[in-house]
């Protein structure tokens, strides 16, 4: 129940705060932007089971590998996708820590 709690709140409300203190100017429009981020889970779609509660996304789905989280970093050098790169690097590192609930 504390682990389902901690995902959520990551992917919902600490994308909240992160708009809120990095982007006060704009902050409804970036934790839009954020929240947008969550469509990379759609890769989940093509395992098999679609959801398993006891594996760890990342380095499992495609959109969760460490060939894309690299390409996520990259993203961060250029300022018109630095939001998306910030909210899909947070979205893995919130996967991440689901995976050490696991061992």
């Amino acid at each position: 129940m504390l682990q389902t709690i901690t995902h959520y709140s990551l992917h919902l409300i600490f994308p909240a705060l992160i708009a809120w203190v990095f982007f006060k100017d704009n902050w409804k429009k970036a934790y839009l932007i954020l929240l947008a981020t969550m469509l990379v889970d759609l890769d989940h779609l093509f395992a098999n089971p679609i959801f398993d509660p006891d594996r760890c996304s990342v380095g499992f789905h495609f959109l969760h590998s460490y060939v894309a989280i690299v390409g996520y970093a990259l993203l961060l050098f250029f300022k018109k996708f630095r939001i998306v790169a910030i909210g899909l690097l947070f979205h893995m590192l919130t996967d991440l820590i689901d995976c050490f609930w696991m061992k």
